[in-house]
């Protein structure tokens, strides 16, 4: 059985949780508190973060290679796209939110005011960037929801949290990201204490 090392406010590790959930799969999700580490996951995770994903002998960690070796390893649902040209783009894109969007969700959670600032505009421009895509579309790549969807649905879960209003042109993404907050997946994939960040 895998079993998921799981930060109960963290994003990274809400994106594997839900993954688990569509999947619909035998697991066990450990929570740790990320600010009381336990030691041993320093032992499993050199960078002392989590999500961590253990299956017998193997060790992994960043949300998004853990999600792929879950994605290949159970392949039904498929969240990666079938066809190479279109997985190798879906990749481009994950690689993409990291730099332009989840690197600022980093600063945002270290408490630094000023950086924290800048961090909500580039996040926000971001947004507004992508927000078209979902004026002709229901998700990321198309009508199937994917490993994109799952990659961006946390961040969007917590935009109130983080103090991020978007504009009134940002209303299809708005939409979108309901449509992401109805799956069950999603739904089951929260713990107690995300529920709590949108009122």
């Amino acid at each position: 059985m895998m079993t998921l090392y799981s930060g109960t406010t963290c994003p990274f590790s809400q994106r594997c949780r839900i993954v688990l959930f569509e999947k619909g799969m035998d697991f066990q999700i450990i929570d740790v508190d990320l600010f009381n580490m336990p030691e041993d996951i320093g032992v499993m995770n050199p960078y002392n973060r989590v999500p961590i994903l253990v299956e017998r002998d193997l060790i992994l960690y960043e949300s998004n290679i853990i999600n792929e070796y879950i994605d290949e390893r159970f392949p039904h649902p498929q969240l990666m796209p079938a066809d190479p040209v279109m997985r190798a783009r879906a990749r481009l894109f994950l690689y993409r939110f990291e730099a332009e969007l989840f690197s600022h969700v980093t600063t945002l959670e270290s408490g630094n005011t000023k950086a924290a600032e800048k961090a909500r505009v580039l996040i926000r421009e971001n947004l507004i960037q992508i927000a078209p895509v979902f004026v002709k579309q229901k998700f990321m790549l198309g009508d199937e929801f994917t490993m994109l969807d799952v990659a961006v649905a946390p961040l969007l879960w917590r935009l109130e949290l983080y103090q991020i209003t978007l504009p009134k042109t940002a209303a299809a993404l708005l939409k979108y990201a309901e449509r992401l907050f109805s799956r069950q997946a999603f739904i089951d994939s929260m713990t107690p204490s995300e529920k709590a960040m949108r009122k």
